[in-house]
């Protein structure tokens, strides 16, 4: 197929190449929070290429998987017979906004994209954040679901159910605790490298649109746990592994990608602090939060 467009970008150390084979409806107006990440240097293979093409048909001999909750929508996931994967990507109304078909690893993948400028938008960064976590799970990394701050150099994101306050904890550090950055606020990466993991920022922060390309050793991992007084606690070996695998993207019916997954998490515990903070959302749990995790 002939391409209009290809861009590259740069995400936690990753090139990656995106497509399109028009350039009406489609293109990088859909991306609001790559440019960030783009580079006009690529280096080495792309991790992932994804080609944008709305002539592309859902493939036949397909066996439906399951139908999962983004938060934002459904997906329905099947697996093909040459052992790929076809993604029906829907939004919170229900409405078929991207075709996903990719290859096993995900390194190539072709999307079609349907419906208004906000469909499209959505179902594009939507395929694009599933297809680079699955296909980074090969390269010791995870795409993990936390709020990250940044403090004196190093990353400490925070993880919770939705609604459960990680954000607002965050927020907490950010007014209270002088010196601190928020790096991202829903999708930030840890990618192990020279053994130790690096936490970097990535072009899907949530409803805050914090799409930072930059990086910082992870200090320690913290679950917020809302309580009627605050008090912490260090997690160790299956406690540890239980509290941060759940956080992070993966497919447990995919052997290759779940044992990546469970592999890196593995590295990150055996590396890191983990810890859970019984906490109100208040000034006092920011204080006693900081205080613990920069002294581990």
């Amino acid at each position: 197929m002939e391409l209009k467009e290809r861009h590259f970008f740069c995400i936690a150390g990753f090139s990656v190449s995106i497509g399109f084979t028009e350039t009406g409806r489609n293109g990088m107006h859909l991306l609001t929070s790559l440019p960030t990440f783009q580079t006009d240097s690529p280096t080495g293979e792309p991790l992932l290429e994804l080609v944008v093409d709305d002539t592309l048909k859902p493939v036949k001999g397909r066996d439906k998987i399951r139908n999962f909750d983004t938060g934002n929508g459904d997906t329905i996931v099947y697996l093909l017979p040459d052992g790929g994967y076809q993604f029906i990507i829907r939004d919170i109304m229900g409405r078929d906004c991207c075709l996903l078909v990719s290859n096993k690893d995900f390194s190539h993948c072709q999307c079609a994209l349907n419906g208004d400028l906000g469909m499209r938008s959505f179902g594009l960064n939507d395929a694009l954040m599933l297809a680079f976590a699955f296909a980074a799970s090969f390269h010791d990394t995870v795409l993990i679901h936390a709020s990250c701050v940044r403090h004196g150099g190093r990353a400490y994101p925070f993880v919770a159910k939705s609604g459960t306050g990680k954000s607002t904890h965050v927020s907490l550090w950010l007014k209270y605790i002088e010196g601190c950055d928020l790096l991202n606020d829903d999708n930030p990466i840890i990618r192990i490298r020279d053994g130790k993991p690096i936490v970097y920022g990535s072009p899907w922060s949530g409803k805050t649109p914090c799409y930072r390309d930059t990086e910082a050793p992870l200090g320690a991992i913290t679950r917020i746990d809302r309580a009627p007084s605050n008090s912490i606690e260090q997690l160790k070996g299956v406690q540890a592994f239980a509290s941060l695998l759940p956080c992070c993207s993966t497919m447990k019916w995919d052997t290759d990608i779940y044992r990546n997954v469970c592999d890196t998490v593995t590295r990150i515990i055996e590396t890191s602090s983990i810890f859970t903070l019984h906490c109100l959302p208040d000034e006092e749990a920011a204080r006693l939060c900081h205080a613990t995790l920069t002294k581990s």
